[in-house]
């Protein structure tokens, strides 16, 4: 393509798919790209990748539909972005990138382009969509391919998912909440007499025992989390707003003060009334 023919792709609002990768080539082009974006390489945009997947999921929550769309472009150049890097190491480009994607799509749906009934539940298609993963994993060990980089939480719910496949899970909820009792117990031992090392590591322990109790639970930890956050940062705003009202910033109170317009801000939430 001529440099020509590249501006005018590039201004060309209607120019879709191709105009955002040939922009990222403008941008990287050795003679005339951005400085900022030609110092860039995996690693230094990774970082920028998982930001804006976050930054996602937050417009999805908030259901901030306007901003969703400006997100999913900024999540969507990150991939245009990889591809383009992966191109001038001689990888693969984004083509290969769109037609792995889509010819994965269809051979896990053989229900939708294929031959196969459609007559499955949602359930029932999850455990074949696992299944057709852990023939593509075959060879692997079990544990192999669950990305480091994922949130903790995630990344242990997904650990112990796969370890459940081949047995290795407690039976019941039951066995699982005795097991936090036990950790718990455990990191009370090694805080009383062992050392930071120590109550580091019982500290994960504990952690990852709750999160095989969310999945337990079949509930997603990171977005249970990610709620109490939101119910933390709410109601501690009812506490600031309560104190000032009485001419009071947070630092002008005392614990016992706030912990009281705690409650109190609990109970309007729970009754739907505004906090005194």
């Amino acid at each position: 393509m001529s440099r020509e023919e590249s501006q005018r792709l590039c201004l060309d609002p209607e120019g879709g798919i191709d105009r955002l990768v040939e922009i990222m080539a403008r941008l990287r082009d050795p003679e005339t790209g951005c400085p900022w974006d030609l110092e860039q390489d995996f690693a230094s945009i990774a970082p920028y990748t998982i930001e804006e997947a976050y930054e996602v999921a937050d417009a999805i929550e908030r259901g901030a539909w306007d901003e969703l769309r400006g997100e999913l472009g900024d999540l969507l150049f990150q991939a245009v972005y990889h591809a383009q890097m992966a191109r001038e190491a001689g990888h693969f480009g984004f083509d290969d990138v769109v037609r792995a994607i889509s010819d994965k799509m269809i051979a896990r749906h053989p229900h939708v382009f294929g031959d196969e009934s459609r007559d499955k539940t949602a359930e029932d298609q999850t455990r074949d969509w696992e299944r057709m993963k852990a023939a593509e994993r075959a060879g692997k060990g079990t544990l192999d391919g669950v990305a480091a980089g994922l949130p903790a939480l995630t990344r242990a719910v997904k650990l112990q998912n796969r370890a459940a496949r081949v047995g290795f899970d407690w039976p019941s909820t039951g066995e699982v909440i005795d097991k936090i009792a036990e950790e718990t117990r455990e990191l009370n031992e090694a805080r009383e007499t062992l050392g930071e090392a120590e109550i580091f590591e019982e500290f994960g322990d504990l952690l990852f025992v709750v999160a095989n109790l969310a999945r337990h639970l079949k509930i997603d930890p990171e977005a249970a989390l990610r709620a109490a956050n939101a119910k933390f940062i709410r109601r501690f705003a009812m506490i600031e707003s309560a104190l000032a009202v009485r001419g009071k910033r947070p630092e002008d109170s005392d614990l016992a003060e706030m912990d009281a317009l705690w409650d109190e801000a609990k109970r309007a939430e729970k009754h739907g009334a505004p906090a005194a």
